[in-house]
């Protein structure tokens, strides 16, 4: 098992071990730090997260995402993979497409499967935690959404025209609906000129 992360001056640090990590990363370490072949893994989110193995302490940062949020992984987590900054390699389950738009691909979201341990994701504002009771729901830009625990969420539009459906931008008014009992991790949504626009860990993955 990996030890704990610490989160210090807008950077995690770890020890030595086997890393998932974003692309890039880490920023700094001791000794060596080495890019790992994923063997036997699905490709869903290998646009977006390496595989490091590192013989002593290293720091993780990104400085487009520079608020961290440490996530500890007692129940199943999904999070958005191309915000993960670092987690330990066994936490790693699985990889998903969740479809806003059933049988489509467009404004797909690209999230790993974290089963135990942890996981450290790198957000470009503040993340607020949301429990949710058994029954309640939370609507989400999908933009703003980090990461989940409980159930997949739902895609919802509440005006979906002809254009919309035509246009390659796709519907603007997309959601994500989560349903209790869970917690949702959420980050703020950009302002209107920024469109969504699908995880670069999408880009090549329909149809593995």
């Amino acid at each position: 098992m990996n030890g704990a992360a610490t989160i210090e001056g807008g950077f995690a640090k770890v020890g030595a071990g086997l890393w998932l990590a974003g692309r890039g990363q880490p920023a700094a370490f001791s000794g060596s730090a080495a890019r790992r072949r994923r063997a036997g893994w699905r490709v869903r989110d290998r646009s977006a997260l390496d595989l490091i193995e590192t013989s002593a302490e290293a720091r993780f940062s990104d400085s487009s995402r520079p608020f961290l949020t440490h996530i500890q992984c007692a129940a199943p987590v999904f999070a958005v993979s191309g915000k993960v900054l670092v987690a330990p390699a066994s936490a790693r389950k699985d990889a998903h497409l969740i479809r806003l738009v059933p049988m489509s691909a467009r404004n797909a979201l690209c999230v790993t499967e974290f089963r135990e341990e942890w996981t450290v994701a790198a957000t470009a504002s503040r993340t607020a935690r949301v429990p949710l009771a058994d029954g309640e729901t939370l609507s989400v830009r999908p933009g703003a959404v980090v990461a989940w625990t409980g159930g997949t969420p739902t895609g919802f539009c509440p005006r979906l025209s002809l254009l919309d459906m035509l246009l390659p931008r796709g519907p603007r008014d997309l959601l994500f609906t989560f349903y209790g009992p869970g917690i949702v991790w959420i980050e703020g949504a950009g302002g209107p000129s920024s469109a969504f626009k699908p995880s670069v860990a999408c880009r090549g993955a329909y149809g593995v």
